[in-house]
């Protein structure tokens, strides 16, 4: 019987010839914390007699979630995870440096056929490099860096296949909304999600990484598509080719295969206070907002604030809006400056904080009023998720953020995009 890129992977680095559902021990390829699960991680390596850190230069730490710290509290545990990584000689990616999830696959430590876990939900971004990257507690992160390996129970996996091409003005982002909406925020539960068809093989590398990003939720364990030769030019461009690429086998035994053709798919909104809630943007349009976010893990990328940068070019975001850019890493603002992105960005209107997650968590920066809609590329809506349990959050693409930040209601993009920018 075939396999899946999951039981693949998994029966690899761990050494068995493996299928979904059994239990494996499994050597892992890189391991990641950051901010708010890496303290934890710390005192759990320390409570369980970890004297040292195996493979440091396959782990790392970074800090994007409080990032700069905005409390005395959060400067001591970021201070904590500077001396273990330095300590431990580990890879430690501080304040300004970006997203975990933007810098592991952009500083090379991720790529086709490896095995990755971090303490954080959305790691499963990497499977659009065709990595098994899965998030896990900071306990199971500790017990990680003590060993090297990880025990995995082998998931299932559901296959998507999206036939036809996104039309005009229609993103990843809005197809991935539209998937969870079709199978629900748990209808993937501890389940792989394996991406295929046409239409994931004419995007982008950044346009897939959103879709892996919110594999987890519909509830996955890991986001996977298979490495063509736009994921081999984007590894190697980003400094490491050495990795090995895995397919699904033609007999590979599948949970559910679920087809859609997304030829006619519009722009896609996530209504509070579900992820699954989700509704073609007419349906929503001209609802007011006071605060529009672009940014996060999941649409913080360059391709994303330049289509934000096309839409809002020339033009002033409302006067009653708060729009608040946050590049996924430092490399992407550099470049974001150098094609004059950010410049046309902040004429616009918008405020510009340090890259990394930004308002999304609601550690500090942006978080909103009592009763205020905010409209995010984030990924993550339920209540209180930016800090205010009273505010109500919208979920969409970029184009769809800045043209409700021009307009102050929500918006469909396709009014206001070039008809040069899809």
């Amino acid at each position: 019987m075939g396999k899946t890129i999951a039981e693949k992977i998994l029966s690899k680095k761990s050494g068995q010839d493996a299928y979904a559902n059994d239990l494996v021990v499994a050597t892992v390829d890189f391991r990641m914390g950051q901010d708010g699960t890496s303290p934890l991680a710390i005192r759990s390596f320390e409570d369980m007699g970890g004297e040292r850190v195996s493979n440091p230069e396959t782990s790392a730490f970074v800090i994007d979630h409080s990032a700069p710290s905005p409390l005395e509290g959060v400067s001591a545990l970021h201070k904590l995870m500077r001396e273990f990584a330095r300590k431990n000689k580990m890879l430690l990616y501080d304040v300004g440096e970006g997203v975990c999830h933007q810098l592991m696959p952009e500083k090379g430590h991720v790529g086709p056929g490896s095995l990755v876990i971090g303490a954080d939900s959305h790691t499963c971004t990497y499977g659009a490099l065709n990595a098994f990257a899965t998030g896990v507690g900071s306990t199971d992160l500790a017990a990680a860096l003590i060993s090297g390996k990880m025990w995995f129970k082998v998931p299932e996996t559901i296959k998507f296949i999206c036939h036809g091409r996104l039309p005009f003005g229609v993103y990843s982002k809005d197809l991935i909304l539209y998937l969870i909406g079709q199978v629900t925020s748990d209808g993937a539960t501890y389940k792989a999600a394996e991406y295929t068809g046409e239409a994931i093989q004419a995007l982008s590398v950044d346009a897939r990484f959103t879709i892996s990003n919110m594999a987890i939720e519909m509830g996955a364990k890991a986001g996977l598509m298979e490495a063509d030769e736009k994921v081999w030019e984007w590894v190697r461009r980003h400094g490491n080719g050495n990795f090995e690429q895995v397919t699904s086998d033609p007999d590979a035994r599948y949970a559910q295969v679920l087809e859609y053709d997304v030829s006619s798919l519009e722009p896609q909104v996530a209504k509070p206070h579900r992820v699954d809630n989700v509704s073609p943007v007419g349906e929503v349009a001209g609802t007011p907002i006071q605060q529009a976010v672009l940014g996060t893990c999941t649409n913080g990328r360059l391709e994303d604030l330049r289509i934000a940068a096309s839409i809002l070019k020339g033009r002033k975001v409302h006067p009653e809006v708060r729009f608040i850019v946050a590049p996924a890493s430092r490399r992407v603002f550099l470049e974001a400056m150098e094609e004059g992105i950010i410049q046309e960005l902040v004429r616009a209107g918008a405020a510009v904080v340090t890259p990394g997650c930004g308002p999304c968590v609601g550690t500090h920066n942006g978080i909103p009023s009592d009763g205020e809609n905010v409209i995010s590329t984030a990924n993550r809506n339920f209540k209180g998720r930016m800090a205010n349990n009273k505010a109500f959050i919208y979920l969409a693409s970029p184009a769809t953020v800045a043209a409700s930040a021009l307009t102050g209601v929500i918006s469909d993009p396709r009014e206001f995009l070039p008809k040069e920018v899809s």
